[in-house]
């Protein structure tokens, strides 16, 4: 039998329940939360607390047959879930800076192929925009239109090291065409 949002009145939040899925499935959890809109259940795998704990999704519809085992407390009572902020903050500080790692990858004002030719350097060598100059080994710069002749500064060595790779990755993309 398959449920429906008419069946909400018995997926109280707390609620032990042990469930039969039409897929076959057998488990047992504790009900977090039901969305009669979506006729989304949110389970709380077996009856295990702590840091860790398996969050399940299901749909209703897809329950075949379910027992109520028990009822407990709200399984989210803010009082007993522990929630690890400097864990959580220092992920957040890592996703900001990658972000801001990423965005400093992105040239301000120049062609897309200034760009293709900046992540193609940036593959193999060090490299950072200064405006519209791409900065290879913080030493050598690579001006518009980004040609060989248009490599500056530098060791000798490193300036005929970027002026080998530019040449190189230029015919790379043009093999490749416009659109990529």
């Amino acid at each position: 039998m398959a449920m429906d949002a008419s069946y909400g009145d018995e997926f109280a939040v707390g609620c032990f329940i042990s469930i039969k899925t039409a897929l076959g499935d057998e488990f047992e959890g504790q009900i977090i939360s039901f969305d009669r809109l979506s006729n989304m259940l949110v389970l709380q795998e077996g009856s295990k607390t702590g840091p860790r704990r398996n969050i399940r999704l299901l749909q209703a519809n897809y329950i075949k047959e379910f027992t109520i085992l028990g009822q407990a407390e709200d399984p989210l009572d803010l009082k007993k879930c522990y929630l690890d902020l400097a864990s959580l903050q220092a992920r957040e500080e890592a996703a900001i800076r990658q972000a801001e790692m990423e965005a400093e990858r992105i040239g301000v004002g120049v062609t897309s192929d200034a760009q293709r030719i900046f992540d193609a350097l940036s593959k193999t060598l060090p490299v950072h925009w200064d405006k519209t100059v791409i900065m290879v080994m913080s030493e050598v710069r690579v001006c518009s239109p980004y040609l060989p002749e248009n490599v500056t500064g530098g060791t000798p060595a490193a300036n005929d090291r970027v002026k080998k790779v530019l040449e190189f990755e230029r015919k790379r993309l043009q093999a490749r065409g416009p659109s990529h």
